[in-house]
């Protein structure tokens, strides 16, 4: 007999945007080795400034080598560190937060909860904020890591926040009552909101009338608010990111207590800094129970001293790290233009975007049929066929059939461009196969009208 939590599927692993791993690892595209393979695209990824990183670290020997000052800390760092986190560390992240808000948001290093990445803050949050079987509203399209982090260890359930693309995804008002009003007819008790800014999968940022009304929304139903700012430093086109922190700021509530202790900030180093398996996350809030709640709740995943003494070298050179932002997000922007104009020219769009490492992308002039029956038709029509992982809206709980999630980042520009050959040419596959089969209707249309001209009698005069 095993427990409900090892036997039940809630985990999530059986969505297309985990099979599409999966399908990945068992046929992995390589330039010289396999070259038929499947490119990763579903995978969000930041691999495009490693160059910076490593030279910092080959310019740093004593970082590296657990020094400071030419002196070994390694007996320091070996023994017991306690769950609260280096405050050298914990110094140059608040910085690192604040710099990549343009100073426009402030952070106290006492009120940041380090955590093995954002999956384990968010989970984490869950526990201090919600019961089993109350809700969170999130607004759609997620990341559909979502479905673990909230619902398969903490119990909390996900009532959807409607968007649609008429207005770009964008989250209003209306959107944002039907969603609660619907968790009340489902007897959910709403704990919260929780939002991705920079948005995931969408890749913008979201907007000062968009925090304005999540900001009255929370206020007026006396509920948290979650803002997942793993993005933020990814920001290469305007409009410029605003942080929930500042929008609050702005509003004049920053001498309102009761708004500030249901106003919490998800960060991680894994996306701008492209160092996911440092697992290096933290809970930022000026709630002092869900701080000490969530501090002694990190002791089941806590990131390695070692870990923390490197990167606070790291942080600390502000010259390095003025640099790398700043280059970083450079890159991030041509790459995103790449392909966006490799899409283009295979006549696939995108929306619009200014952040994160993958376009929202339009295929909805694909389908069969507006059905995400035909969405998961196509999806694994370029995963098998046109060797392409990417991630179906479905995955994402979008409400419109034939948007994807394409990631940029991950991989090569020769990498990339290969991808971008291979879906042009599945899409003038299937237009040139459309065209013939239009062509054969046709031919078949007007032999039946010759045939029905010739046996017609003749007409009255």
């Amino acid at each position: 007999m095993l427990s409900r939590k090892a036997s039940c599927d809630a985990h999530g692993q059986d969505s297309s945007y985990f099979l599409g791993w999966q399908a990945y690892e068992d046929n992995p595209y390589h330039e010289v080795h396999n070259r038929s393979g499947i490119i990763q695209m579903g995978l969000a990824e930041n691999q495009l400034s490693f160059d910076l990183l490593e030279s910092w670290f080959a310019s740093n020997p004593d970082a590296m080598g657990m020094k400071r000052n030419g002196e070994s800390v390694f007996r320091e760092l070996a023994l017991f560190q306690d769950y609260h986190g280096l405050p050298a560390f914990k110094k140059e992240l608040v910085n690192l937060m604040s710099k990549i808000r343009g100073n426009k948001a402030k952070f106290d290093p006492n009120k940041l909860v380090l955590t093995a990445g954002s999956t384990s803050a968010n989970e984490t949050l869950m526990f201090c904020l919600a019961d089993p079987g109350e809700a969170f509203l999130v607004p759609t399209p997620y990341y559909p890591g979502f479905d673990r982090d909230l619902k398969w260890r903490p119990d909390v359930e996900i009532v959807p926040i409607r968007c649609s693309s008429p207005n770009g995804f964008r989250i209003t008002m209306p959107a944002l009552e039907e969603a609660y009003e619907r968790a009340q007819r489902l007897d959910l008790k709403v704990k919260g909101v929780l939002v991705t800014n920079p948005s995931n999968p969408l890749g913008t940022t979201l907007t000062r009338e968009e925090l304005n009304h999540l900001i009255s929304f929370v206020n007026e139903k006396g509920v948290h608010i979650i803002s997942d700012e793993i993005y933020s430093g990814t920001v290469f086109d305007s409009p410029r990111f605003i942080s929930i922190i500042e929008a609050v700021m702005d509003r004049n509530l920053e001498d309102t207590h009761d708004i500030w202790s249901r106003i919490h900030v998800v960060y991680s180093l894994s996306k701008d800094l492209g160092l996911p398996g440092f697992r290096v996350g933290m809970i930022y809030s000026k709630n002092e129970t869900v701080v000490a709640t969530a501090t002694k709740m990190s002791s089941f995943g806590l990131i390695s001293s070692q870990t923390q003494f490197l990167l606070a070298n790291m942080l600390a050179d502000k010259k390095f790290t003025g640099k790398y932002l700043k280059e970083n997000r450079r890159r991030l922007k041509k790459r995103k233009e790449m392909l966006v104009s490799g899409l283009k020219s295979a006549g696939i769009r995108c929306l619009n975007s200014n952040a994160s490492l993958f376009c929202w992308v339009d295929m909805r002039h694909l389908l069969v049929s507006n059905t995400f029956e035909a969405e998961k038709d196509l999806w694994k029509k370029i995963i098998f066929e046109v060797g392409l992982n990417i991630s179906p809206g479905a995955s994402c709980h979008c409400t419109e059939p034939g948007w994807f999630r394409v990631c940029f980042a991950n991989m090569s520009e020769e990498t990339l461009q290969v991808s971008m050959r291979r879906i042009k040419a599945f899409v003038e596959s299937i237009t040139s196969g459309c065209s013939q089969q239009q062509q054969r209707r046709g031919s078949i249309i007007g032999k039946w009208v010759s045939k029905l001209s010739s046996s017609d009698p003749e007409p009255h005069r």
